[in-house]
């Protein structure tokens, strides 16, 4: 979700500065900066010689310029989203902002990373469902416990993280989710403080309880006790992943060894599924089982990717007896190592650790598989569209 690549136009009054904006905005993107007055006067012209992707009001006092140039941008580009800044008290004003065309107000003064998060998070949500495709959830399954699915999840996020993506790991491994250790997360909150609330859920409550690793990726851990997992109930799961998506580039969702309901919700919102197994008999039994039971969902083995871990493991099974088994050749094959143990003990993942070893180039291909096709539509399978890198745009079932 880089701002690199969009043009703004920042209009101020005379009570707000603009280095703090500037600063808060990439310095490769084009950024156009002048007063309000300059805009009341010039109209039209000023908006075709900036041609912006973005507005930006900036504005300290119940302004009646401010509110004419929303009112004006909004006949004259309705479909330039516009975001206020409001330097103080913005109680009074937000009402009338709204109703003249703004679509997001911010307040001043903030820090620098702060209110650079803030434009983030206005602009993704202008990307979301009502204003554009949500950003792509994966679904990480794997119908065994200890195949290395939260392996594969936050290696996958920090991987998105070095591609200059911003990823978030949802854990919904109720009872015993392990997002958090691998991660060297202290779990100070979890998706239960977030469940048990109260009150509306919307992205900004969300953001306040996601935790950030040091590599860039977030994530929202697991509950801290078995019994804390009654609390999470599919609706709010359906909500939350609608919210994740209109604010992260990708949704990472790690999932129990199980087909719960929670599992369920996760696979039928989810625009890709990653199916984790590893090369044993015992793992790859279950993992058959497990496309046999995405198949009578409605989601054939075409459209999963198959991660093998310990794929170079000598157990007399070979990559035909894999074909022969699951019915589809594995996309990605993670080579043994002993440094990805030694690297989750630390709180740090392979890809971090060791960047240039077979695992960690291994989860970089399973993430350029994804970063090729950045679509985010929700899954859905229809015939002739063999290929999960082409999706309809409705729900299966819908």
């Amino acid at each position: 979700m880089s701002l690199d690549a969009y043009r703004f136009l920042v209009l101020l009054d005379d009570h707000v500065t603009d280095a703090a904006i500037r600063q808060a905005l990439p310095a490769g993107a084009q950024v156009y900066v002048t007063s309000l007055r300059d805009a009341t006067s010039r109209g039209r012209g000023l908006l075709e010689e900036s041609a912006p992707d973005i507005v930006l009001v900036g504005c300290a006092a119940h302004s009646t310029a401010a509110l004419h140039v929303l009112s004006q941008i909004g006949l004259e580009r309705p479909d330039t989203p516009i975001i206020v800044l409001y330097e103080g008290n913005p109680n009074g004003f937000m009402d009338p902002a709204f109703k003249a065309g703004a679509e997001d107000l911010i307040v001043l003064p903030q820090p620098v990373d702060q209110l650079r998060f803030q434009l983030q998070k206005a602009i993704a949500r202008r990307r979301g469902p009502a204003g554009g495709e949500p950003a792509p959830m994966i679904t990480v399954l794997g119908p065994k416990g200890g195949t290395g699915k939260t392996l594969t999840s936050c290696n996958l996020a920090v991987a998105f993280a070095r591609a200059g993506r911003r990823a978030v790991i949802v854990d919904i491994d109720l009872q015993f989710g392990d997002v958090g250790l691998a991660l060297g997360l202290r779990p100070e909150k979890t998706i239960f403080d977030l469940a048990t609330a109260g009150g509306t859920l919307d992205a900004e409550k969300v953001d306040s309880y996601i935790l950030q690793h040091e590599s860039g990726t977030r994530a929202l851990l697991a509950p801290t006790r078995p019994d804390q997992a009654a609390a999470i109930k599919t609706s709010f799961l359906r909500q939350l992943f609608e919210l994740l998506r209109t604010s992260y580039d990708f949704v990472i969702v790690d999932t129990p060894p199980a087909f719960s309901p929670e599992v369920i919700t996760a696979i039928d919102m989810a625009s890709d599924l990653c199916m984790v197994g590893m090369l044993d008999a015992l793992s790859l039994k279950d993992t058959k089982i497990g496309f046999e039971t995405l198949q009578q969902m409605g989601y054939p083995p075409a459209e999963t990717t198959l991660v093998l871990n310990r794929a170079d493991s000598d157990v007399g099974i070979t990559m035909d007896d894999v074909r022969r088994l699951l019915g589809k050749t594995p996309e990605v094959l993670v080579p043994s190592d002993r440094s990805i143990p030694r690297a989750t003990t630390s709180g740090t993942t392979i890809t971090e650790a060791d960047p240039r070893s077979g695992a960690a180039r291994a989860f970089a291909d399973l993430a350029e598989i994804y970063l090729g096709t950045e679509v985010g539509v929700p899954m859905g399978i229809a015939p002739g569209l063999p290929s999960r890198r082409r999706r309809v745009l409705l729900r299966r079932g819908n």
